[in-house]
């Protein structure tokens, strides 16, 4: 059986083969810092009615762990690309940033180099670019943020609804202050890949209708829209009276073909696991400021991700209380080479964190995309995991792409405590993994 394949038939049209059972044919209409398309991502198979493919990101530490300051670079290229070709501002910053994105280890710095005359409301959709869109927003030294969730809040009521349809989980709630979209701002998007752009679609169509305004922006790293699914957007800019701006680092067209069903799937991570790694629960809760607010887990969310919204000036103080947390986590590392596992849409602060905690640290998260696993080389799920979520019992959660014994160090990081019997399942799972040390580390306790 072969891998995935990439054929080149011209200059900017490749192939994609899956598994021999998909193909996927790729035309790069725009790709204006030539950035390597083996560098964003590579392909692999959903378990998904809806969507049979998935392009499983090199840089958003979801998929595939990284470098986690990969992951902070895309999202300042993705910036400059805004300030650019919306704003017209200098891009002085940007052969800076395609340098650092060019090298396999970077020492590359957060800075904010979008002026305050730019001042918009930057949203991350859940649950894959939560940290793509707060590190999008680092890069204005004046705007808000927050990020859509699939957490229902029992003691509050989302501003804003809207549906991803062809997700594993559809429905994302905003809860937020009123005043801070209750406004006439221009609103950013951001998503890590629109293929057909009927997400982006259906949030501003809801905030439209409750909050109406004249611009929005739509920023992802991958734009594969086809001409139709453009129209769609441009029909929506007219029936609304509104100007939606497109922004990417590639952008082209995708036509997927399903030659033959996916072969069957194995167990990959079978075997006796007999090495008990040394567990360790650390708690980061004196830095973070815990929410006042309901859900299914008796244990409090925290106010700094982003989820109820953040300023540039509440950033600021973050980003103190990263640097104060990460000295406690140095201390606590004892492994040459450390994996830093986000749990569901908690992935900025792991990966900032991660990105301060020396040499040989990688990042990665939790995710609820169930993807098919096949162990050949170049194909985009060669390992996985699955336990129930420890946060909620009822959601699955699935881990890909880390061999066993490639780590000695494992950081786990929850938003919030865990009863330790909810930890059981991912605990016996993570032993596959044939790791020296694990630490679970939490962010707010009850």
């Amino acid at each position: 059986m072969k891998d995935t394949q990439i054929s080149t038939l011209s200059k900017k049209t490749y192939t994609y083969t899956i598994l021999d059972s998909i193909t996927v044919d790729i035309e790069v209409t725009a790709n204006p810092y030539q950035l390597p398309l083996e560098e964003l991502f590579t392909m692999a198979a959903r378990i998904n009615k809806k969507r049979s493919f998935l392009f499983v990101s090199k840089v958003l530490g979801k998929h595939l762990p990284i470098n986690p300051q990969k992951g902070l670079i895309t999202a300042a290229l993705l910036a400059a690309r805004y300030a650019e070709s919306i704003k017209g501002l200098n891009g002085q910053v940007t052969e800076r940033l395609v340098r650092s994105f060019e090298q396999k280890e970077t020492d590359f710095q957060s800075v904010s180099f979008i002026p305050k005359s730019v001042n918009p409301v930057v949203i991350g959709f859940a649950e894959t670019a939560t940290s793509l869109g707060h590190a999008f927003f680092d890069c204005f030294e004046e705007a808000e943020y927050f990020h859509t969730t699939r957490e229902e809040i029992t003691s509050l009521t989302p501003c804003i609804t809207f549906e991803e349809e062809h997700s594993h989980a559809t429905s994302h709630r905003c809860y937020i202050p009123i005043d801070m979209i209750d406004n006439e701002r221009e609103i950013i998007l951001v998503d890590d890949e629109m293929t057909t752009g009927k997400t982006a679609i259906n949030i501003i169509q809801s905030i439209q209708t409750q909050f109406p305004r004249r611009e929005y922006t739509v920023v992802s790293i991958l734009d594969w829209r086809s001409e139709e699914n453009q129209q769609q957007f441009t029909d929506l800019e007219r029936t609304l009276g509104i100007k939606v701006n497109i922004v990417s680092l590639i952008s082209g067209k995708v036509q997927v073909n399903e030659i033959s069903k996916l072969p069957e799937q194995k167990d990959q991570l079978v075997g006796n696991y007999e090495n008990e790694p040394l567990i360790e629960f650390l708690s980061l809760s004196s830095f973070f400021e815990s929410a006042t607010v309901f859900t299914k887990n008796k244990n409090p969310l925290i106010m700094e991700t982003g989820r109820f919204g953040i300023n540039s000036k509440t950033s600021l103080v973050l980003n103190q209380k990263l640097n104060d947390a990460a000295d406690v986590l140095r201390e606590h590392r004892t492994g040459s080479k450390t994996l830093c596992l986000g749990t569901g849409e908690f992935m900025y602060i792991p990966m900032k964190l991660a990105a301060e905690m020396g040499r040989n640290v990688f990042y990665h998260s939790t995710t609820r995309s169930p993807i098919f696993i096949q162990n050949i080389q170049g194909y985009g799920a060669r390992h996985g995991i699955s336990f129930p979520n420890p946060e909620d019992q009822d959601v699955a959660h699935f881990v890909y792409n880390i061999p066993p014994g490639e780590y000695d160090e494992l950081f786990v990081f929850f938003e919030r405590e865990v009863p330790a019997e909810s930890l059981q399942p991912l605990l016996k799972q993570v032993e596959k993994l044939q790791l020296k040390s694990i630490k679970i580390v939490f962010f707010s306790h009850s």
